[in-house]
């Protein structure tokens, strides 16, 4: 069960969640994209629905919102530390059916993987999830392949149709009580072929590591990174401790997105590092997402959202990757 309503009174049902809520959703960000005169699709917060980019997939994903590209964890001075205060109101966050299954991957990591990331639950537990549906598959996206087009654990549903708002709430009914809304069924707009299809490799093993696909790769990988920053399921970071110019007993420490296909990253203290080269790099993601993560928890960790092949400047597909994995092992 939902409702229809004219856009109108969507609206005012909008501006008092904002009253209540810090709302964020995909916005068109004009003249910001890594290109002269080029715009980019990002999270930002949003207090009305023309604000919403509805009819395309953002370029960077929601993980912004949860978990901050440069976070201040504690502050310090000589003899104690102070925590600064998480959000001061709920949050709402609107998804599309792949980033609601990345936030699935998220909590794995964060909440359940033998603790409970403080920062992140605190933040975690007071979200509520919109969802968006997808009418037509976007060019890179596989998730019909990996089973993430579709979502049920979403808070709320809501469709702009025109003059028409369309919208399935699980924890509001207050708008039923509005005049001029109409009772109806709603389902949510799901995408059911994509133009990307990909086959998951059924046997791999440690012996895939061994496997020239990754040097290949790895030749052509210039370690910027990106692939990382824009997968909503990558959570890779590192630690900085900032000293304060007036004070060096005074200062802050800090959690940054960091990436394991940069330089350095595996560096440990007297000079040692692990996975040196790009092709070990590749290696290490791609079998992360496909079968370490799967070993674990028991489903995969991509959800095929695509933006990984989209990001790339050297055009390194991870689909196609994994399509010539599954290739190889079948003619094995």
């Amino acid at each position: 069960m939902g409702y229809r309503l004219l856009k109108e009174k969507a609206e005012i049902i909008f501006e008092q969640w904002a009253e209540k809520y810090e709302i964020f959703a995909p916005v068109v960000m004009e003249g910001e994209g890594c290109f002269s005169d080029t715009d980019i699709i990002r999270y930002g917060k949003v207090n009305n629905l023309d604000r919403i980019e509805w009819k395309n997939k953002s370029d960077y994903s929601f993980k912004e919102v949860f978990l901050a590209i440069n976070e201040t964890l504690f502050y310090f001075t000589e003899d104690q530390t102070t925590i600064p205060k998480g959000p001061e109101k709920d949050i709402l966050i609107f998804l599309r059916a792949c980033d609601i299954h990345a936030v699935k991957r998220l909590d794995e990591i964060y909440l359940r993987n033998g603790f409970e990331d403080f920062y992140y639950a605190r933040i975690r537990e007071r979200a509520k999830f919109i969802l968006m549906g997808c009418e037509n598959t976007c060019d890179s996206g596989f998730c019909v392949s990996m089973g993430t087009n579709k979502a049920d654990s979403y808070d709320a549903y809501i469709k702009v149709d025109g003059d028409v708002v369309f919208m399935d709430l699980k924890w509001d009914a207050l708008i039923a009580d509005m005049e001029g809304v109409e009772i109806v069924d709603v389902t949510p707009d799901y995408v059911m072929e994509n133009k990307e299809k990909v086959t998951l490799p059924k046997n791999l093993s440690n012996e895939t590591f061994k496997n020239e696909i990754w040097r290949e790769y790895g030749d052509r990988c210039i370690a910027c990174g990106r692939c990382n920053f824009v997968c909503p399921t990558c959570t890779c970071f590192t630690m900085q401790d900032i000293f304060y110019k007036d004070n060096a007993k005074v200062g802050e420490r800090r959690r940054v997105w960091a990436s394991c296909q940069i330089d350095g990253y595996t560096e440990m203290a007297g000079g040692h590092g692990f996975r040196k080269s790009q092709g070990e790099r590749m290696r290490f993601k791609v079998m992360h997402k496909i079968y370490d993560y799967e070993k674990r928890f028991g489903y995969p960790m991509c959800v095929g959202c695509g933006r990984c092949d989209d990001v790339c400047p050297e055009y390194i597909s991870y689909s196609n990757c994994v399509n010539r994995l599954a290739k190889e092992e079948s003619e094995v």
